[in-house]
């Protein structure tokens, strides 16, 4: 059985809140269900981005969750430090970005196969991090800092993510790395990779899917896998989504596997951020890494099965009815 380190433990059992970095922004869904963009009258808002996703599944799971980000100073920021507030998420690290900077944009449809996103993120506010708000921020009362892999891919804020990584090893803060790989947002896949290799010492959970781990690797899938495992070794817990085949989880030479819970999906997106915010909250709340990883993966499937992104993340009742009726 894969035994977590101590310190995870304590830091996620005792200290107050979890602090995610990257990306939130403004989503819009044709309506009614199923409808294309380009036939669409009318349109639902709702929250969108990874960091902003993961803050509400771990809020509604019954977590406290502060975002470390940036949003533009018009009416989609508002929107989106409005629309945080009220899940519960603390937007105290937030800065307010002027000039051309802008909130990321999505457009997208709520069809289960092939649908149509479309992603505005020219001058993306959320990587212009303020270096004020971060030194003000209060790491004694950090759970873990989750960082989602897109905030990686802009200067300087990766070098200020670094920075703010080395001062929470220091105090033994869980830093939990959602690789997140976005072709839109970088360069190319070596420049990723780059970027990637240098937070990925400081990290004590990984999270990835084949794709994302190949990147890191530099190679094919096969090359990826090969990489998460390397990684374990290092008594680094990396957790290997591979879609309808599930989670594997790597834990020096051990490793598990829980599958799916089967559901009709509704449309394919928000999974993995309800995945992670689950399984936080899970370890948060003592559960073992299986019945963490199963929750994640209830919470996946929960997700896809309606419409929406922040608004689809299940409340702590929610999932427990939801696993109570379905199986994995």
């Amino acid at each position: 059985m894969i035994q977590l380190k101590d310190i995870w433990r304590h830091a996620l059992n005792q200290h107050d809140h979890f602090l995610i970095v990257g990306r939130v922004g403004m989503d819009l869904y044709p309506l009614p269900d199923g409808t294309k963009i380009e036939q669409a009258e009318q349109f639902k808002t709702d929250i969108g981005g990874s960091a902003g996703n993961i803050a509400v599944a771990l809020v509604k799971a019954g977590e406290k969750a502060a975002l470390l980000s940036c949003v533009s100073d018009d009416g989609v920021g508002d929107f989106v430090r409005h629309k945080m507030a009220h899940y519960g998420v603390d937007m105290s690290a937030v800065g307010i970005a002027g000039g051309t900077a802008r909130t990321s944009l999505a457009l997208a449809e709520t069809r289960a196969s092939s649908p149509n996103v479309v992603i505005y993120r020219n001058g993306a506010a959320d990587l212009y991090l303020d270096d004020t708000l971060i030194n003000a921020l209060d790491l004694d009362a950090v759970k873990a800092i989750i960082i989602t892999g897109t905030a990686l891919s802009y200067q300087p804020a990766l070098d200020q993510l670094v920075r703010l990584c080395q001062k929470a090893q220091s105090t033994h803060i869980p830093i939990v790395l959602d690789v997140d790989y976005r072709p839109s947002a970088w360069e190319s896949e070596a420049a990723a990779k780059e970027a990637l290799v240098q937070l990925l010492p400081a990290c004590d959970i990984i999270v990835g899917n084949d794709d994302e781990f190949a990147v890191i690797a530099g190679g094919s899938a096969q090359d990826g896998y090969e990489a998460a495992k390397s990684l374990a070794l290092k008594e680094q817990l990396v957790l290997y989504k591979k879609g309808e085949a599930g989670c594997e989880a790597f834990f020096k030479e051990t490793s598990l596997s829980v599958g799916i819970f089967k559901v009709d999906i509704k449309k394919p997106f928000g999974a993995g951020d309800a995945f992670l915010g689950n399984l936080l909250t899970a370890l948060a709340q003592d559960k073992t890494l299986q019945e963490a990883i199963t929750n994640g993966a209830a919470a996946a499937a929960y997700v896809v099965s309606r419409s929406g992104c922040a608004s689809a993340m299940p409340n702590k009742q929610q999932l427990a009815d939801f696993i109570a009726n379905h199986h994995s």
